[in-house]
């Protein structure tokens, strides 16, 4: 008895112990994306958002209209400002969230 629960802590240590590599290896690659891309607000289409989207969702996917001014994709650093939004103040998309124009 006493080896088949030895057998099932190191089991669970081991998994643990991969799991938290796993993350650690994946944590420049968030940064590198990060580096290379930014939030843009009012640019992703319905549904087809990265995250944000107001109260009451959850997360990715979740923007309820085209264009919508609190939900974000990621698009290239730079670029954010020269993409079409027709729901923006400005027509453009946005680095924070917005009120859509009607």
């Amino acid at each position: 008895m006493k080896s088949t629960t030895s057998r099932t802590v190191s089991a669970a240590s081991l998994a643990l112990a991969l799991g938290a590599a796993v993350a650690i290896s994946a944590a420049p690659l968030m940064t590198a994306q990060a580096a290379e891309n930014e939030k843009c607000f009012g640019v992703s289409l319905k549904g087809k958002n990265d995250c944000a989207a107001g109260a009451g969702t959850t997360c990715a996917g979740t923007a309820k209209m085209d264009y919508q001014g609190n939900s974000w994709k990621y698009v290239p650093t730079g670029t954010c400002t020269k993409t079409a939004s027709p729901t923006s103040p400005t027509g453009y998309g946005q680095l924070e969230a917005f009120k859509e124009k009607a």
